[in-house]
């Protein structure tokens, strides 16, 4: 009977070993790539190299200007690629004008491009449950709904609810 809750004991043990062994790994893993980013930002402004506002380069890429919340730390466009990253202080929610409700990570990265944001990590959308979105695309300069693809599932919504940027509302997690 020893024998079996001595090996029952250090199995479990062995097991949480290596879930909080796991969880340093990914806590270090998030830090180096924070640093980084902050570096690849420090360095650009030491360059001379300012940037536009968010708003100001989703309009030029023909997206509504209001997509992000206004409380944004700063972010990050290379221009020859097409990537573009988002930096928020937390994890957060905007309510929008149209009732809808878009929940940020941290960092939101995608592909930007003319009328369309693709490939996004970081950006969920609630219809009944919080679902990722994978793009956020207008079809033409002149069209008046902002289509939202999740899960291969397109919903549109009317352009002008996303026409300002909105204070977000921190949330504990993504």
């Amino acid at each position: 009977m020893d024998k079996a809750l001595t090996k029952l004991g250090s199995y479990w043990i062995s097991k949480k070993a290596k879930e909080e062994i796991s969880h340093i790994t990914d806590d270090l893993s998030s830090l180096s790539n924070s640093v980084e980013e902050k570096a690849k930002l420090f360095i650009n402004k030491l360059k001379g190299k300012s940037l536009k506002s968010l708003p100001d380069l989703l309009r030029e890429h023909n997206l509504p200007p209001g997509l992000f919340p206004r409380n944004i730390t700063c972010y990050e466009f290379d221009e020859s690629k097409g990537k573009l990253v988002v930096y928020l202080s937390s994890p957060c929610e905007v309510c929008f004008k149209d009732s809808s409700t878009v929940r940020y990570a941290n960092r939101v990265k995608g592909s930007l491009s003319r009328g369309k944001l693709t490939v996004i990590d970081g950006m969920k959308t609630k219809v009944l449950m919080w679902v990722k979105v994978t793009s956020v695309a207008v079809e033409s300069y002149k069209s008046d709904k902002v289509w939202f693809t999740t899960a291969g599932v397109k919903k549109s919504r009317p352009k002008d609810a996303y026409e300002m940027p909105r204070e977000a509302i921190k949330v504990e997690e993504f």
